[in-house]
């Protein structure tokens, strides 16, 4: 087999290549070379040039991308692209020579992978420390060339160690996810993350959170961060170091255990609103000939709201539901503004009293009706919910209009009123994003 060792410096910011060295290997000697600064075609920052010594005057006159373009394809062509952190490299390459209209695929191994593999027992697999460690001399640290030397040596290293060749084999089969995994997460922890809905939690070096998400497949939805290439997912994924879980049973449950862990821990990549969200009230009120009227607005500018929703839209099908459910009149419940008599394109039960053919009386006992209901339907609610496994049931509970958390029982237990659901709960708390989690289940 033959190999391209390859590493790249960047701008940071968008990761336009500035230089990019790769060293064409046989598995004894270097065979072939090539080196050059790259015209980024965009500003390289000042903390990047403190890191490499690259500055925006050094590859003012440099090849753009697009000029070596070639070079890189004739060397790397019918080789396994090599790299530490092989994610990283290639995902920025590839990405350069997508937006030349170049499709580039080549097979890839990551050498921090192979060697806590291969070399294990280092504290730290990063170059500069495993090199350090391995006492492989790195010359021009931070530049491309210098990188790409040292990883040359480590590779050779790596190939030198026992059973090294059917590990390699192993990695560069279509089959194998270690060329997808992050390089610092074992295998065997992606591998024991079940297909099953919850919350998953991706953490550090240092054992910190740092992202959680929710899904209804765990393992699926994490692989896919692995395959995403956004700026955001690869630095995500340059430092998880671990994953764990928690099953929800369904995902309503899972996406309210987001909630409270993104709360709890404020993990720096999961990206928190920084706005209030806009409360619309939908409220009563009375006219001067009686008649109960429905009505939504803003929260700062609703009296005593009965329910409450996120956009209007929400709050107009709410209405609708109730003015259809309680034969209510479209006009009445605000639906339609600036009638004599309404005449709602699909809403037709009214009454009449809008032409004065029903009492007020009697149209307000709906109203109350309707009133009733909703609060019965979100003031106290036990919601069922798949359990995490055959055997278990999960449940929501809401007392009062407040979210109490939820629970798991065993399909074996006898629950005889909602009382007994306290052994099970597990409390939580309530907040403006439960409230509009649980008002999209229960319209």
């Amino acid at each position: 087999m033959i190999y391209t060792i390859i590493d790249i410096e960047t701008t940071g910011q968008g990761n336009k290549i500035t230089e990019i060295s790769i060293f064409k290997y046989d598995g004894d000697k270097v065979i072939d070379e090539f080196t050059s600064l790259v015209n980024p075609e965009s500003y390289i920052p000042d903390y990047i040039t403190a890191l490499t010594g690259i500055d925006n005057y050094m590859v003012a006159d440099a090849p753009t991308f697009k000029d070596v373009a070639d070079n890189i394809l004739s060397i790397t062509e019918d080789c396994i692209f090599v790299a530490h952190n092989v994610n990283f490299d290639y995902n920025i390459i590839r990405s350069e020579f997508k937006a030349i209209g170049v499709d580039f695929n080549r097979r890839k191994l990551c050498t921090i992978r192979l060697a806590r593999k291969l070399i294990p027992g280092h504290p730290s697999y990063s170059l500069g420390k495993l090199c350090t460690s391995l006492d492989i001399i790195i010359e021009d640290r931070h530049r491309a060339r210098g990188d790409a030397q040292a990883t040359v040596i480590l590779f050779k290293q790596i190939l030198d160690s026992e059973n090294s060749e059917q590990v390699v084999l192993e990695f560069l089969k279509k089959s194998s996810k270690e060329a997808t995994l992050p390089p610092h997460l074992p295998s065997t922890v992606f591998n024991g993350i079940p297909n099953a809905p919850g919350i998953y939690y991706f953490k550090n070096k240092k054992g910190k959170i740092i992202y959680v998400g929710k899904a209804k497949d765990l393992k699926k939805r994490v692989l896919g961060h692995f395959y995403d290439k956004s700026d955001k997912e690869l630095a995500l994924c340059r430092e998880t170091a671990d994953i764990d879980y928690e099953l929800s049973g369904g995902e309503l449950i899972a996406l309210l255990m987001e909630d409270a862990a993104i709360k709890q821990h404020y993990p720096e990549y999961n990206v928190a609103s920084k706005r209030n969200p806009k409360v619309y009230g939908i409220f009563t009120y009375e006219d001067r000939d009686g008649v109960i009227h429905m009505a939504y607005n803003t929260l700062q500018n609703t009296v005593a709201p009965f329910i409450t929703f996120y956009n209007i839209t929400d709050c107009r099908t709410f209405l609708e539901k109730l003015c259809m459910q309680f034969e209510l009149c479209p006009k009445y419940c605000h639906l339609q503004e600036g009638v004599t008599y309404c005449n709602h394109y699909k809403i037709h039960t009214c009454h009449g009293i809008c032409k004065n053919e029903e009492s007020v009386d009697t149209y307000n006992q709906r109203v109350h009706e309707a009133l009733e209901y909703t609060n019965s339907n979100t003031l106290n609610k036990v919601i069922k919910q798949p359990g995490r496994h055959s055997e278990e049931q999960a449940f929501i509970q809401i007392q009062n209009g407040v979210y109490l958390g939820y629970g798991f029982i065993e399909t074996s237990h006898q629950i005889t009123n909602s009382e007994s659901l306290e052994n099970y709960l597990i409390p939580q708390k309530d907040n403006v994003d439960v409230k509009k989690i649980l008002r999209k289940h229960l319209m």
